[in-house]
């Protein structure tokens, strides 16, 4: 079965940069609809952003321009490329992945944390 790991998360300043990483393992997942969510202290968890085939992705408008999804399917990672933090972007960001997929579009399905059934345990971005 699929199983993911995050890593990357750290402290970092205002305006500063971070790349967060997460590992697939168990499947294939080039066709999967992938998605990086966060949560922040006592608040839901929300949708960062998409990825599926062929590169397309999606990101919520609070990250647009700043955020970044990029996948290496060779090296069976996802990446989250952020830029000009901000302290309302702390929080624990996690990947999920969905196999089935099409009836809705990834990237509405990434704006719902139930949308997705497998995830990772999160890695921890705090920006000061």
């Amino acid at each position: 079965h699929v199983q993911l790991v995050e890593s990357g998360g750290d402290s970092v300043q205002s305006g500063g940069s971070l790349r967060l990483s997460c590992v697939v393992s168990g499947a294939d997942y080039s066709s999967y609809c992938m998605a990086w969510f966060r949560q922040a202290p006592g608040k839901e968890r929300e949708g960062v952003g998409s990825y599926e085939r062929y590169g397309y992705t999606t990101y919520a408008d609070s990250v647009k321009g700043r955020f970044s999804i990029s996948n290496d399917h060779a090296k069976k990672t996802s990446y989250l490329q952020m830029d000009n933090l901000r302290p309302e972007d702390t929080g624990i960001y996690y990947c999920a992945a969905n196999a089935q997929w099409g009836v809705r579009s990834c990237a509405t399905m990434a704006r719902t944390a139930s949308s997705f059934g497998v995830w990772g345990r999160g890695t921890q971005v705090t920006v000061s």
